[in-house]
């Protein structure tokens, strides 16, 4: 394949995390870069030679070179860039959560139907080299029967900046929805969560939110399973964890409890002290072209002063930089739906605002829409 996409970077924070993935990429052309503030954006444009620079984010979307914008800008402005993106014509890759209402979910999933174009949910987790693993267990068929699904994401976030304080846990929940929902391609149907323990009062008086922990169970469409996620962010004492098990018939796979030991597998029918054992997880570089391979290993932010808070507690996010920016790229050089596609996005995000709604409301079951209808 000879085409190559022209990628747009949306901030220049974690987002420049890609640049260099991109720049390798042999199917994607790095084009353009943008920033609001000016020091920024040219220091980050001289360090890796890229000369299309944009300080307005409207003035990018009306460059008609632009075919793909990826977006890395805060949270609360991930729905209004989505959407105008679509409409000008683009496809968007996003960093997650998609959206902060099931208002603006429903609206970019129409968004992506009308304007034809693609979007892609930039989910580290369903990437990351642990994640690979379990998934090319599953289809070798190794787990047997999958019986159960589980997740949690905690951290401390005190001093993180902006829109993070306070945050009602389950608001950023993709990194253990994602897991749970993309291994078997389920779609969440309803959940129900409580919230448990309070944060300090100046937190929680800034988004009406108490809860030090927020629990919740999903149940799936169509299908016998049901998935156990929780999520801290603040006045909780715990180490950052990212976590996914999976329980089959055959085999089970557990997250370490500590960061940097190995997982757990456990396998039926074996004598009591045999069944756990600890097993090394691969590297999936394979997957990926041979010019970007090196990437699932290192990035930009390997330098201590280059160290992004999100890299450095996200352990490297597993090494799926590269895998995600491989599969929206693919995805549009073959006119498929990347995964995870705008209605699978807008149901893993939803079930995070949803959860957190029936925590205030005592553990309340509440339906999803169904984005995939919309689409």
């Amino acid at each position: 394949m000879s085409q190559k996409i022209n990628v747009a970077i949306v901030g220049l924070g974690f987002g420049a995390e890609f640049i260099p993935i991109y720049q390798q990429h042999p199917n994607a052309n790095m084009y353009a870069i943008c920033q609001r503030t000016e020091s920024k954006l040219n220091e980050v444009g001289d360090q890796y030679g890229i000369e299309v620079r944009y300080t307005s984010y409207d003035d990018l979307l009306n460059d008609p070179n632009v075919d793909a914008v990826h977006i890395n800008s805060p949270i609360p402005n991930h729905a209004e860039q989505t959407l105008k993106a679509l409409r000008a014509g683009k496809h968007v890759a996003c960093t997650v959560p998609m959206a902060t209402s099931i208002e603006d979910c429903i609206e970019i999933v129409k968004a992506t139907k009308e304007s034809g174009k693609k979007y892609m949910m930039m989910e580290t987790v369903v990437y990351a080299r642990e994640f690979l693993f379990v998934k090319e267990l599953y289809e070798k068929g190794e787990l047997g029967k999958v019986q159960f699904l589980k997740a949690s994401h905690q951290q401390d976030m005190e001093g993180w900046p902006d829109y993070w304080p306070g945050l009602p846990p389950m608001h950023y929940a993709t990194h253990c929805v994602g897991p749970v929902a993309g291994l078997l391609k389920l779609e969440a149907e309803y959940v129900s969560c409580f919230g448990s323990g309070t944060i300090s009062e100046d937190l929680a008086k800034i988004h009406n939110s108490p809860f030090a922990v927020e629990s919740a169970h999903i149940k799936f469409k169509d299908s016998d399973l049901s998935a156990y996620v929780y999520r801290s962010l603040f006045d909780v004492a715990r180490q950052y964890r990212e976590s996914f098990e999976v329980y089959g018939s055959k085999k089970s796979f557990e997250w370490p409890l500590i960061e940097g030991e190995d997982p757990v597998i456990h396998t039926a029918k074996k004598p009591e002290h045999e069944i756990a054992e600890k097993v090394a997880t691969p590297d999936y570089a394979h997957y990926l072209p041979e010019e970007i391979r090196h990437f699932t290993g290192k990035g930009v932010y390997n330098l201590d002063e280059n160290a992004h808070l999100s890299f450095v507690q996200g352990g490297g996010h597993g090494g799926s930089h590269p895998h995600l920016a491989h599969e929206f790229i693919t995805a549009l050089i073959e006119d498929r739906e990347p995964f995870p596609n705008a209605w699978q996005s807008a149901n893993w995000t939803s079930v995070g605002i949803l959860a957190h709604e029936s925590a205030l409301q005592g553990g309340a079951l509440i339906q999803l829409p169904d984005f995939k209808e919309l689409a």
